[in-house]
């Protein structure tokens, strides 16, 4: 069974904003994350993005996620959420005994 090929259209205003975030944002990841979507909307497959079309391999699901999020949100779904990631083992604001 063949499947469909993942595109995105980006107008001209939604080009630019990626490219200048691409290029000029202070975290890795999303630079990375905008690089990908400017990637396929280029017209390379999310796959091959995945796989070969950044620094780092991805899992083709991380890429497509990525688009999900974009489609959906648009700018703001490429910024990693408040909360996510690894907590405190320990508050810093409990006085040692």
């Amino acid at each position: 069974m063949k499947q469909l090929r993942r595109r995105v259209a980006l107008d001209e205003s939604q080009h630019q904003e990626l490219t200048n975030l691409r290029n000029t944002a202070p975290k890795a990841y999303l630079r990375e994350r905008c690089a990908a979507i400017l990637k396929i909307a280029g017209g390379i497959s999310a796959y091959k993005v995945a796989t070969s079309g950044l620094l780092r391999k991805r899992a083709p699901d991380t890429v497509y996620d990525w688009l999900n999020r974009y489609q959906e949100h648009g700018l703001a779904g490429l910024y990693i959420k408040e909360g996510r990631g690894r907590k405190p083992a320990f508050s810093p604001s409990v006085p040692k005994q």
